[in-house]
């Protein structure tokens, strides 16, 4: 992988692929997981355009200083790296966590993305979802908090999916420390304005949910009025991984029209 420093902080990422033509694509995984959960759309997709993805801090290969871990935090994090890295306007997506960071990036630092995907991102949580977390909450917090988030993983599976990849992709999760995986679940389920972040966006958007929904959409819509949806079949939260041509072929049609849905953008927005 590749490194770079920002303010004494290394961020490991991988970029591959290149054009002229096309819109780069950033890849942004989800809450305790690292690049190698999106590797299938690195892959397919930087065989036409460039494509960065990267280790959020805290996970994989970039450093865990002690910090907040915050969406907002990651955000500029994340728009730092298209910036030092010379990407124009690019298509990004992000996985779980990684739609929640996009989300803050494209309200924090609204002239980095051209076009946002999210991949079911638990977005509008309701009351009950958040008060039956706080077991949960307070078991990251304890000495087997890695038992507790692989246990919580497990949940958004299908049971075909456990067939499929659980034991060979997920055996090793989580690929971040404690504090990390303490602090950026907090802010992503209960300490993100939701409302605040989506509204006024002015480039296309996307949301891919899995079989089990984890957004209102319907509120969503409302915030976003150009907003186009898709869900997958037959796979769930980690569907990058276990239908990765399903994926692909969203993201690919996304990008084919976004040029379009850019200029029906303009026309909602105005």
């Amino acid at each position: 992988m590749l490194s770079i420093k920002n303010e004494g902080t290394t961020l490991a990422y991988t970029d591959e692929g290149s054009s002229t033509t096309v819109a780069p694509m950033v890849l942004v995984h989800g809450w305790g997981c690292d690049h190698t959960s999106l590797k299938a759309q690195a892959e397919y997709f930087s065989r036409t355009r460039r494509v960065v993805n990267l280790d959020l801090p805290g996970h994989g290969e970039s450093d865990a200083p002690a910090e907040d871990y915050t969406m907002a935090d990651y955000a500029d994090d994340v728009a730092w790296l298209c910036a030092a890295l010379g990407l124009h306007a690019p298509m990004m997506v992000g996985h779980s966590m990684g739609g929640n960071i996009l989300l803050e990036l494209s309200a924090r630092h609204p002239e980095t993305p051209g076009s946002i995907v999210l991949i079911d991102s638990v977005l509008f949580p309701s009351e009950t979802l958040i008060e039956a977390s706080a077991p949960f909450i307070a078991a990251l917090a304890g000495p087997d908090f890695a038992s507790a988030y692989r246990s919580g993983i497990s949940r958004l599976h299908l049971i075909t999916d456990e067939i499929a990849a659980h034991e060979s992709v997920f055996a090793a999760l989580p690929r971040a420390p404690q504090h990390v995986l303490a602090a950026s679940f907090v802010s992503q389920l209960i300490g993100q304005d939701i409302v605040a972040a989506a509204s006024g966006y002015k480039v296309p958007v996307a949301y891919v949910g899995s079989s089990h929904l984890l957004a209102d959409l319907q509120k969503l819509k409302v915030l976003v009025p150009q907003l186009v949806t898709a869900q997958v079949l037959g796979a769930g939260h980690f569907s990058p991984i276990i239908v990765p041509d399903q994926i692909n072929a969203m993201l690919a049609r996304f990008a084919a029209v976004s040029g379009l849905l850019q200029l029906l953008t303009r026309r909602v927005m105005t």
